[in-house]
């Protein structure tokens, strides 16, 4: 997935993707990883919930790290839900599993770990939401 800007990167993973990790994805309801996971599967997204705290999110079974998703391979979009200092790791997991696309949320910024998917072939898109980029797409 390469691309020339953030417009057509946001398209491309939005519309070309269909199974993603949701990393720091809340049991609570109310919490917007939940409630983003939520709209994800309400429009045909699979969604594999990571938190190592739950066993089970909106029907899926969850798992403690991207690490530890079963054919792991499978995952084409690792969306991470948490503060910018932990994002690394994360990114990291999604390039050691081959993803196509980090999804850094809103707030979510970590340059370093951008550039390291962006060396390593993945789309990258960072500070934005799903729920507010595919509204915009009108597909």
């Amino acid at each position: 997935m390469r691309h020339d800007s953030t417009a057509e990167i946001i398209r491309e993973v939005l519309t070309a993707t269909k199974t993603w990790a949701v990393v720091g994805c809340s049991p609570n309801p109310a919490r917007d990883s939940h409630r983003v996971a939520r709209f994800l599967q309400e429009r045909g997204y699979r969604v594999i919930p990571v938190n190592p705290n739950a066993t089970e999110l909106l029907g899926e079974r969850c798992y403690p790290s991207v690490s530890a998703i079963p054919d792991a391979e499978g995952v084409e979009v690792v969306d991470i839900f948490r503060r910018s200092e932990l994002a690394g790791e994360h990114v990291d997991e999604a390039i050691s599993i081959s993803a196509k696309a980090v999804w850094l949320q809103l707030g979510v910024i970590d340059g370093a770990a951008a550039a390291r998917a962006h060396e390593a072939g993945l789309a990258v898109v960072m500070d934005r939401c799903p729920a507010i980029e595919l509204p915009r797409l009108a597909v």
